[in-house]
């Protein structure tokens, strides 16, 4: 998820565990070949083999619309290592439609497999690559079409984020129709879209007829959410999360902008209050605060730098 879940937060949660792999953030690809630095620079899990610190694999996911592009930037992302390569085709950011990527691909359903096709002849034929959908742009009227095409192209793997472009992130999410693609189409198919809770995630595994969930904002505010939907008996408590955030401060003083540091951890402070009662004590503690070192003085004691 642009924005959120960046590498920092990726190695913080990957260390809680439960997570059988995950994706990045989306690299941009606008008709040019990008250099390495920029693979790079986006998943830096690329120098450890592909995993995360905890040993998590990390697919590198690719945003464009041009077939060719995307190929040859493709071909060079899987010289790096990557777990796997998945494919764009759900971002609903305005300034990614505009310029015909994201879910504004899915208003067309050739394109979205000519795009799989190239990207898949490119890369190793070990390589898996994958690709993320909604249901559709305006409405759901094509979403058969689209997961088609991504199965014709050859994808090993379709994740499906129950609403459309149109519907943002409003609840509540299509789980039901994600079904409709599953009947549709032979390759796994994975239910993403609006789990915050385990019950949330049986009802989507039920909804759904999918074996298998993508979580995104509903782990990034419970980082125990993917254990207890594997039968963890016990929740993650704060104390055992308070680590985790102080490493991935540690991180984030290494790769964001001074400015913006305080901003990011108090954007994982906010969704993780939704469920830790202790992280509203610690968000009002540092929600005014800017400069790194209070920050760090403020949630951690100075222990843990700027």
């Amino acid at each position: 998820m642009e924005g959120l879940l960046d590498y920092a937060l990726r190695d913080a949660l990957t260390a809680v565990g439960g997570i059988d792999r995950c994706v990045s953030e989306f690299i941009r690809v606008t008709g040019t070949l990008l250099p390495e630095k920029a693979f790079v620079r986006v998943v830096p899990e690329l120098k450890n083999g592909g995993r995360t610190r905890a040993g998590t694999p990390v697919r590198a996911q690719l945003l464009g619309s041009d077939p060719a592009c995307l190929a040859d930037n493709a071909a060079r992302l899987a010289s790096l290592g990557p777990a796997g390569i998945d494919l764009n085709f759900g971002c609903p950011a305005k300034v990614v439609n505009r310029h015909g990527g994201g879910a504004a691909l899915l208003v067309d359903p050739p394109l979205v497999g000519r795009i799989v096709e190239a990207v898949r002849r490119a890369v190793p034929a070990e390589m898996p690559v994958s690709a993320k959908m909604r249901l559709g742009f305006d409405d759901d009227a094509l979403a058969l079409d689209c997961a088609q095409a991504i199965e014709a192209g050859g994808a090993e793997e379709l994740v499906v984020h129950g609403r459309t472009k149109a519907q943002g992130y409003r609840p509540p999410a299509y789980w039901a129709r994600i079904a409709d693609i599953r009947q549709a189409v032979k390759l796994p198919v994975v239910a993403n879209g609006e789990i915050w809770t385990v019950a949330d995630a049986q009802r989507c595994l039920q909804e759904s007829g999918c074996d298998a969930l993508m979580l995104g904002r509903g782990m990034v505010a419970d980082p125990g959410l993917a254990l207890a939907i594997r039968g963890a008996v016990e929740p993650v408590a704060w104390s055992a999360l308070m680590p985790r955030i102080a490493d991935f401060w540690q991180i984030v003083g290494t790769r964001v902008e001074a400015r913006h540091r305080a901003g990011r951890l108090k954007q994982w402070l906010n969704f993780l209050r939704r469920v830790h009662p202790a992280a509203e004590e610690a968000y009002q503690r540092v929600r005014t605060l800017t400069d790194p070192a209070a920050v760090a003085g403020a949630l951690f004691g100075g222990a843990h730098g700027v």
